[in-house]
């Protein structure tokens, strides 16, 4: 699933992944976001393109729409949105999604 007949990334991961690739440092998407923005597909679509093919890009700048990090990656998560000094919740390992929320490229 997600993938070409070469074995790559089909258009619609390619899609995410660009756009998982223009986050900024210290801003955050949802799942749901990022499917929004691309027009197609929704949240679990987009997990499991990160999934697969989401190491080369910063994955950790896509959350849950409650702003916790992906299950099994909550630690190096953290490290991230530390040295990026990406809004959290007080109290809290979860991204502060008010602050930290990015529209998209337009926002830029």
């Amino acid at each position: 699933m997600f993938t070409d007949e070469e074995g790559g990334p089909d258009d619609y991961a390619e899609e995410v992944l660009a756009l998982v690739e223009r986050i900024p440092p210290g801003r955050v998407m949802a799942y749901g976001d990022v499917a929004e923005y691309v027009g197609r597909g929704g949240p679990r679509q987009v997990g499991s393109v990160m999934s697969t093919w989401g190491g080369g890009v910063p994955w950790w700048r896509v959350v849950r729409a409650n702003g916790s990090p992906a299950s099994g990656h909550e630690v190096r998560a953290l490290s991230h949105y530390a040295a990026e000094g990406t809004p959290m919740r007080p109290g809290s390992d979860r991204v502060d999604m008010g602050r930290a929320r990015w529209e998209g490229p337009e926002e830029q």
